[in-house]
Order: C-alpha cells, then structure tokens, then sequence
C-alpha cells in the first residue's frame, strides 16, 4: 500500500478540510508553509574549530543543504563575544527540501526521542509558527552513534505565511505535528 508523502498529503487532503473548517473559499486562502530554519548556536565551542567544522557538517548531513555561518552583530563583554565573530550556524529551507525535512521530522526523528509526550501547545506563537527544540541530534536517522563526539542541540522554526495561533496549531495538527498530544 502506497501512502502519501506529506507534501502530497497536504495538497491532496489537508486543504479541503482546513478550507471546510475556516470557511474559506480558495484554496489560496488556505495556510501554507513558506520555510523552515534550522539554527545550531557554536557559542561553547568558539574556541575549538573541529568542533564548529563537526556542527556545520552534521547540519548539512540532517538537511541536505550546507549552512549558513552567523556572526554577532555587536560586541557583548558579558558572553566574551566580539563583532563579527561566529556565533552560529543556520539553514533555511524551502520547496522540496522543506517538505522532505518536515516528513522526516514528523515520521522519523520526533519518535526517536526518548520520553516524548508531544509537542506544548505553547510551541505555536502568536504568528502561527512553529517552535521545537531539540537536545539531541543523534534523532535523526543519517546520524551515525558511533561517530558522534558530541551532543549538539538544535532549534527548528517551521514560518507559515498566517498571522493566526488557532490556524497554525490547526495546519501542524493535520500535518501530523503531536501537539498537545498526551500532556
């Protein structure tokens, strides 16, 4: 049996039934998904340069997609930051990477993680976004045990083009986020 991927999926299923239950009458009206950041901070690890070589190389490895360097700045004496150093690195993603990341992410990766009841409801913000922190990267499944140093944690923010909590929780609960699930 053939299911569908969660590009598919949304396209095929989802927009009629959030259409029917916002009592929309395009289906351009309906929420979509513009993007997808993955940010991993390096500001432990400043001083080792293997370190922040390893991170950029795993963020490529779970994406598929080389990441961006970001640099402070302004000059903060309190956290030993300098402008312009590297602070972090980031990966957007759009169009087939997106949905590709997503499908892993929902199907794969948030099922490996040890003692998971679900994502908060808390993690939809008020612009209709998507907020999950992750502790460890060793969830996704590219991510080989035995060559892992280091743990590395890791933010990802799925961006919808909507300005609507209810209407974003509504989007991921039907790509099969589990938010609010078992809490």
């Amino acid at each position: 049996m053939y299911t569908l991927n969660i590009h598919e999926q949304y396209k095929k299923e989802i927009i009629p039934v959030l259409k029917k239950q916002f009592k929309l009458t395009n289906d351009l009206e309906v929420p979509r998904i513009k993007k997808v950041v993955i940010n991993i901070g390096i500001g432990k690890y400043l001083k080792d340069s293997g370190q922040i070589d390893d991170i950029t190389n795993f963020l490529t490895i779970i994406t598929g997609q080389k990441p961006a360097i970001a640099q402070a700045r302004k000059s903060i004496a309190g956290f030993k930051i300098r402008e312009g150093q590297q602070v972090g690195t980031k990966v957007t993603l759009r169009g087939r990477r997106m949905w590709d990341f997503l499908e892993k992410l929902v199907k794969v990766a948030l099922p490996r993680v040890r003692d998971f009841h679900g994502l908060k409801e808390s993690a939809v913000d008020q612009g209709g976004n998507l907020n999950i922190g992750i502790k460890e990267h060793l969830i996704f499944p590219e991510i080989l045990p035995e060559a892992v140093k280091r743990n590395y944690s890791l933010q990802v923010t799925v961006s919808t083009d909507i300005r609507d909590e209810v209407k974003g929780r509504a989007i991921f609960k039907a790509l099969g986020f589990p938010i609010g699930i078992n809490r």
